[in-house]
């Protein structure tokens, strides 16, 4: 879930499997804007270096910081829907560095610029964050898993089809994951594209080790986007429950330069606790 008006802010994916050039382009979209000191132009590019920033894990610190400058730019000069953009990039980037009380001002400062210019999209986003927060503040897993139950029902008619297939399933998986709570297994569950990284730790939890181990081995690098750390995080658990040293290891090499953030939380949607729980847990399996 990236926010709003995104998409018309910026041509540039996340997700895209030729990431250098992407994130090469993006540089350069913005170093153009700055020596043409347009802002809004700048604003745009700055947007796309944000979408490029998601090239390996831990970037959350980076990601702030653009979030600041498209603040600053969005406040000189008027531009609301790159000010929304700027609160919430801000929100879900502290929410990464687990600098909650900060984004918890981003996250009330969205939602009043919203309501103010009526934009009714970013009152999912921060639906969303307040669920992860309350997860990530330990709140008792029943509850927490109402808060995301409740998130997912504001994106109904909030125009975002497809953004949440997937998504609740995911969140409720990495809570019970994080807070080692039963993982239950109900085979009409629609994962979406998050399906590979969730498979080995269904196949266990149904008492299918061999599956759960074949899972393992074939579980692909999780795409470059805000879900990385947590789709990691999951895949650095099933690695340590089937022995699988190779995962383990592409696991805690990727996750390494996100030590000391929150697994999932820079998405502002759904947080697997701290990166360093599972960089821990890897280290000792690894000897």
């Amino acid at each position: 879930m990236c926010a709003p008006d995104c998409s018309r802010s910026s041509r540039w994916s996340r997700a895209a499997p030729a990431t250098r050039p992407r994130v090469r382009a993006a540089a350069e979209s913005e170093r153009l804007a700055r020596d043409l000191d347009d802002p809004a132009l700048l604003a745009h590019a700055l947007s796309a270096v944000f979408m490029q920033s998601f090239h390996r894990c831990g970037l959350a610190r980076e990601r702030d910081s653009i979030g600041q400058e498209v603040l600053a730019l969005a406040s000189r000069h008027a531009l609301v829907n790159f000010e929304v953009l700027g609160h919430l990039i801000r929100m879900q980037a502290l929410g990464g560095l687990g600098r909650f009380g900060d984004a918890d001002r981003e996250a009330d400062a969205v939602a009043a610029l919203g309501a103010r210019h009526e934009r009714p999209l970013v009152a999912p986003f921060v639906e969303w964050y307040r669920a992860m927060r309350r997860a990530a503040d330990g709140t008792p897993w029943a509850e927490a898993e109402s808060g995301f139950r409740a998130a997912a029902r504001s994106l109904e008619g909030s125009g975002m089809p497809g953004v949440d297939r997937g998504i609740l399933p995911l969140a409720v998986l990495c809570l019970r994951v994080w807070q080692r709570r039963p993982i239950t297994v109900d085979p009409d569950t629609d994962w979406g594209p998050y399906e590979p990284w969730a498979r080995p730790l269904l196949l266990l939890a149904d008492d299918r080790p061999e599956q759960a181990a074949a899972a393992a081995r074939s579980l692909p690098d999780p795409p470059a986007d805000h879900l990385a750390e947590a789709l990691w995080a999951l895949a650095a658990t099933a690695a340590v429950a089937v022995d699988d040293t190779a995962l383990m290891r592409r696991s805690h090499d990727a996750l390494a330069p996100a030590a000391g953030q929150i697994a999932g939380a820079s998405s502002g949607l759904l947080t697997v606790g701290p990166v360093d729980h599972y960089l821990a847990l890897l280290s000792d399996a690894l000897g």
